[in-house]
């Protein structure tokens, strides 16, 4: 065979004497063998047939205690996605693997070994499946961002449009390293967030605690001693022997009425509707409003930036962003500017008319479309804002912190006063 090179519609490069192998995607087979160490270890592993599974698996010094081949229904057949139970891809593995993905393809590997590269570090889960199953329709001559897009789970609209963007100019390598800064810089905004968060939930757990340890065995006990004593009781001590005489006797309904409460409010904003007036809540909500408006904020100019410099046309970015900003006012603004664009405008002007977005987000636009450097003020939007969103936080978390503190004093103050008031009635009576 003659040692010609061969394009695959790809952007990859092959030569002749592997490309009988790569048109067609090796069988995997699931595998469970014991390490030097006598330890169980189970995954996949690609190989033509069992007897080169096992060869494999031995030079990786494993002894193979079972080996069985994963069926088309489960690998997808011909590369096709199929449903599957997923058990969840971490935000930062794709951001990891992207990264990685965008050096291998700089260095000159081809996709497919780039992508066989990833999986062999990856090892396990469901997450390796899905790079299998993306290196299988990558090798039958799929394009790389149609294999990505069947598995949405995992590779957001986003990811799929700035690949493909990517594959069409001949800059993969680039926009995936873009990508990988966009996916970091999200995920340590989220990071952000939920660790200033982290110790409010934790008071909140702790005061939930210190009260039902109160009211389940503190209260009924001290009631029962004054009941005994036959003195009338005041209103509030009445009334939180009642409370938890009920937390007692039906302390079972609670997870159900939780449940049941989630349910109806999950079922309401699934619909148009319900969905539209709850993010309009959150946009107003004291405290919060401000926090949650920032963070759509700050996702929205880092995404359209991101989307900008990889190729895509604004129109196709702007649709793309929509299903970013996770808010169904935000999302409908950005529709009526999508709108607006195609009837000649530009940009900025519907932006500063919704009333939606800050007046200086629209400002900072119009200024970027007429100087003709839109993303890096868009990159300047976003980094301020996401600066931003981490001093609200901050601010917000100093203000919850110390009103977690006075309502769980309060509560069990009410408490200790509903037992010390019959106490010293008590007394007064014995006294006169």
């Amino acid at each position: 065979m003659p040692s010609a090179w061969t394009r695959l519609p790809i952007f990859c490069e092959f030569d002749d004497d592997s490309l009988t192998e790569l048109l067609f995607a090796m069988p995997i087979y699931e595998y469970q063998a014991l390490n030097e160490k006598g330890a169980t270890a189970k995954s996949l592993i690609d190989a033509d047939s069992p007897r080169e599974a096992r060869e494999k698996l031995r030079r990786q010094r494993l002894f193979v205690t079972d080996l069985r081949p994963v069926s088309d229904g489960e690998k997808g057949s011909r590369g096709f996605s199929v449903p599957m139970p997923f058990t969840g891809v971490k935000s930062a593995d794709v951001s990891s693997i992207t990264r990685q993905l965008a050096t291998l393809l700089a260095a000159g590997i081809p996709l497919a070994q780039a992508l066989q590269a990833l999986i062999e570090q990856v090892k396990g889960g469901r997450f390796e499946q899905i790079m299998r199953q993306v290196k299988d329709s990558v090798i039958q001559g799929i394009a790389f961002h149609e294999a990505l897009a069947r598995h949405p789970k995992a590779f957001s609209p986003l990811y799929v449009n700035m690949v493909k963007a990517g594959e069409a100019s001949g800059t993969l390598d680039e926009v995936l390293s873009r990508l990988a800064d966009y996916l970091q810089s999200q995920t340590r905004l989220r990071g952000r967030i939920t660790a200033a968060l982290a110790y409010p939930a934790i008071m909140v757990l702790v005061a939930f605690g210190v009260v039902t340890f109160l009211m389940v065995f503190i209260v009924p006990d001290i009631a029962g001693m004054l009941t005994d004593l036959g003195q009338e009781l005041p209103p509030l001590t009445l009334l939180v022997i009642g409370i938890s005489d009920s937390f007692v006797a039906y302390w079972w309904t609670i997870p159900f009425a939780v449940i049941g409460i989630y349910s109806l409010w999950k079922s309401w904003t699934s619909s148009e509707a319900g969905r539209r007036m709850w993010h309009k809540f959150l946009l107003v909500i004291p405290l919060f409003g401000d926090l949650f408006r920032k963070v759509a904020v700050s996702r929205f100019a880092m995404t359209f930036s991101t989307l900008l410099k990889s190729g895509l046309p604004a129109l196709e970015c702007l649709r793309i962003v929509r299903t970013v900003v996770q808010n169904q006012v935000l999302a409908d603004t950005l529709e009526q500017v999508h709108g607006r664009i195609l009837e000649g405008t530009d940009i900025a002007t519907p932006m500063k008319k919704s009333g939606v977005f800050p007046p200086v987000v629209g400002y900072m636009i119009a200024i970027g479309e007429q100087s003709g450097q839109l993303e890096d003020l868009l990159d300047r939007i976003g980094t301020a804002y996401e600066e931003e969103v981490e001093l609200a936080t901050q601010k917000f978390t100093s203000m919850l912190e110390p009103a977690l503190i006075v309502v769980m004093a309060l509560v069990v103050a009410v408490i200790v006063l509903s037992v010390l008031l019959p106490m010293l009635q008590i007394s007064q009576s014995v006294g006169a």
